[in-house]
């Protein structure tokens, strides 16, 4: 029985050694791989997620300010449009005299041109 426990008790330590060895291996290979996507993630050129935030919180304000700005040139469009029809009826009649003057307006005669004579 003794030999029976021995051998198990060897057999445990180097079940117990390789898996030390395997976890010893596997974390070194996690540091390598992590190493390796770093180098490569700051090749790329990345933004952090703060950063990201912020120009989102800042295109979040632009479309917002944007908007604000589109009805407001709205409510003058539509102040100007109100200005020019309350101005139009006089302005046509304003134009009319005009268009009638310049339709009865002959156009201008040709300056005659005068020979000088020689006097004797």
């Amino acid at each position: 029985m003794s030999v029976n426990r021995r051998l198990l008790d060897d057999v445990s330590r180097l079940a117990t050694s390789a898996a030390g060895l395997v976890q010893g291996a596997g974390k070194e290979a996690e540091t390598l791989v992590r190493q390796r996507l770093e180098r490569l993630l700051d090749g790329m050129d990345l933004v952090t997620r703060e950063e990201f935030d912020a120009v989102k919180a800042m295109a979040a304000k632009a479309r917002s300010e944007n908007a604000a700005l589109n009805k407001r040139l709205v409510a003058m469009e539509e102040v100007i449009q109100s200005l020019n029809a309350k101005s139009k009826p006089k302005a046509a009649a304003a134009a009319k005299p005009k268009a009638a003057a310049k339709a009865k307006a002959k156009p201008a005669a040709k300056p005659k041109t005068v020979r000088k004579t020689a006097k004797k």
